[in-house]
């Protein structure tokens, strides 16, 4: 009884929620491929990389708020039968979108300044400027690719978005080798050449997912692309107002992390570069649970925009367990082969290499202790989102990460003097808070029917 109830639910995440996390594995793919490879170039430029792109994902994160928030939208517009309603949100999305990558590109052409304010090395400051003049032109068709995900996602139709997003994978291997060496005649550029080859793929994957929306056969109706131009303010403000929270949560989110670097760089330039790529492994992992959360949120909306409770429980229960499961696979994988993991990133001929093995395969430990928390809070979020509650989340993430995970981490790392792995627990302790209370949130309120979105207590 059990099984039959919950079967079809498990086979509707898994044909959405599979592609998505495949498309975001690759997409993290591409940075895993970019800090390998600078990894094997030098030790600064892998410590800059680290700065640099955190850097670029706190803006990034501010303004990606737009084109998750719309995910929900669409999908309980599809279920809904409302097509204007789809057209319009997801217009105003990438108008928002847009606006947010060209707002934030002075921030990163100056960004030597700011990183040496907050306490950066200067040779590591100069390396992660150098690399974010070229990549910060990238912020425009990152945010644009999140949008039209969101949209296409909407509508089930995840697999032709992993397709585009794995054909970028080994263009980005390539022109890293050609540019960040030197090979093939080509001037070697270190982080820059590897900024070159993000911002190529980059602008590929957005021109690739535009003309795909725009063939659609199934998305044509919506007319997304005609008159583009045109402003829709009423939904513009709607967008901005339901997106803008999204984006503030996971700033809050990604400055728990991006905040643990900057403390690590305080500690070391070694550290930093190991915790890079104990960050980035359990980066790997997230994409898992974050392809899941989207599946949440699609699942969700769609049983909301059908005015249909229980499928929206048992859609939440669902994709909990899965997201539950890969969990513990990846906790399972961080104990028992942590050297192994790291040792991927690190060139066995160089010097310096048994230094950052021992760091990093220390650090993975405490990353296998928050798999499962961040598991949660990011599912949380999901379903959070596909009932369009939006603004207590962001509540809930300063909260946790912020006045939790951020004073606990500096506090055993710097006062207590537990050094790298007391940034890590700190880590540990806001993701725990939030897993906590996002979940009770949506099992407490939404999905026992006792709050719609517009009466959810703020």
């Amino acid at each position: 009884m059990t099984y039959d109830r919950y079967a079809p639910h498990l086979r509707a995440t898994l044909a959405l929620g599979l592609p998505l996390v495949g498309s975001h594995l690759a997409r993290m793919a591409i940075g895993v491929a970019d800090t390998v490879m600078i990894g094997r170039y030098g030790v600064e430029e892998l410590a800059a990389l680290v700065i640099a792109t955190s850097f670029f994902h706190i803006l990034f994160f501010l303004g990606m708020g737009f084109g998750i928030g719309v995910m929900g939208l669409i999908a309980a517009a599809i279920a809904r039968g409302d097509e204007t309603e789809v057209r319009r949100s997801a217009r105003m999305a990438l108008w928002l979108s847009i606006a947010h990558a060209l707002l934030v590109m002075p921030a990163m052409w100056y960004s030597e300044p700011i990183l040496l304010a907050i306490g950066q090395e200067p040779v590591v400051a100069h390396f992660a400027q150098q690399y974010l003049r070229i990549a910060g032109f990238g912020m425009l068709p990152v945010l644009c690719a999140l949008t039209l995900n969101s949209y296409l996602a909407a509508m089930e139709r995840t697999q032709v978005v992993l397709w585009i997003t794995l054909i970028g994978l080994p263009v980005n291997i390539f022109l890293n080798w050609v540019l960040i060496f030197g090979r093939l005649g080509a001037p070697e550029l270190g982080v820059e050449g590897a900024a070159i080859a993000s911002l190529t793929v980059q602008l590929l994957q957005m021109v690739a997912l535009i003309a795909y929306a725009a063939w659609l056969p199934a998305a044509r109706k919506y007319h997304l692309f005609q008159r583009f131009w045109r402003p829709d303010w009423a939904e513009l403000k709607a967008v901005f107002v339901l997106g803008l929270p999204i984006g503030l949560t996971m700033l809050a989110e990604g400055g728990l992390f991006v905040g643990s670097n900057v403390m690590m760089g305080w500690i070391g330039t070694r550290e930093l570069a190991a915790h890079g790529i104990a960050l980035q492994l359990g980066a790997i992992t997230f994409m898992l649970h974050l392809g899941m959360s989207n599946a949440a949120t699609v699942r969700v909306g769609q049983a909301m925009g059908r005015g249909d409770r229980t499928g929206m429980r048992d859609a939440a229960v669902t994709v909990t367990m899965v997201s539950f499961a890969f969990a513990l696979i990846a906790v399972a994988a961080f104990l028992l082969f942590p050297r192994t993991l790291v040792g991927l990133y690190l060139d066995a001929n160089n010097p310096e290499t048994p230094v950052l093995l021992e760091i990093g395969a220390g650090l993975m430990f405490y990353s296998a202790l928050f798999q499962l928390t961040d598991a949660m809070q990011v599912i949380g979020l999901g379903l959070l989102r596909g009932v369009q509650d939006t603004r207590v989340p962001m509540v809930i993430a300063v909260i946790s990460y912020w006045l939790v995970g951020i004073p606990v981490a500096y506090g055993l790392a710097f006062v207590m003097g537990v050094g790298p792995a007391g940034l890590w627990l700190g880590l540990v302790a806001g993701l725990t808070v939030a897993a906590i209370l996002l979940m009770r949130r949506f099992w407490q309120g939404h999905a026992r029917g006792d709050w719609t979105p517009a009466q959810a207590p703020v």
